[in-house]
């Protein structure tokens, strides 16, 4: 089982920044992840007591980072990689922490090579699409 415990020790994001609880499924070409943060009261993306819809791009970025970590298949911190766009967003509800169930996270990597990634990304709780889009990611070729 993939639990928060693996997923903190191999992406940058430490204590209550590491959104993700786990991994539910992966394959070399796509992983879905769960969250259950977006109810906590302490999330550190909270903003006036509320977690907008925009909050789902971070989660969706974790699950690309868990992703590479699980692409990488070792035990350490895989190459860094750094967010640089994100296009199509769609959101269909405001928020994340109204929602009573579990995040599904998932992200399927559309193409890439040693710098790139480009990933599609989805958030969906109780059976609704919240957020969809694509993301661009960069990945720190220097440590290569």
């Amino acid at each position: 089982m993939i639990d928060r415990a693996w997923i903190a020790a191999r992406i940058p994001h430490a204590g209550d920044m590491c959104l993700l609880d786990a991994v539910d499924e992966w394959s070399a070409d796509a992983i879905v992840c769960r969250a259950s943060s977006h109810r906590l009261p302490g999330n550190p993306l909270r903003a006036g007591g509320q977690l907008g819809i925009t909050a789902g791009i971070e989660y969706a970025a974790q699950a690309m980072a868990v992703h590479g970590a699980l692409l990488a298949g070792s035990d350490t911190a895989p190459t860094a990689g750094y967010l640089v766009s994100v296009r199509d967003v769609h959101w269909q509800h405001p928020r994340l922490d109204d929602r009573a169930g579990d995040l599904e996270v998932s992200a399927e990597r559309l193409s890439g090579n040693g710098t790139n990634v480009l990933y599609r990304f989805s958030l969906c709780a109780d059976g609704e699409v919240l957020l969809s889009g694509r993301a661009g990611v960069v990945l720190d070729a220097s440590q290569s």
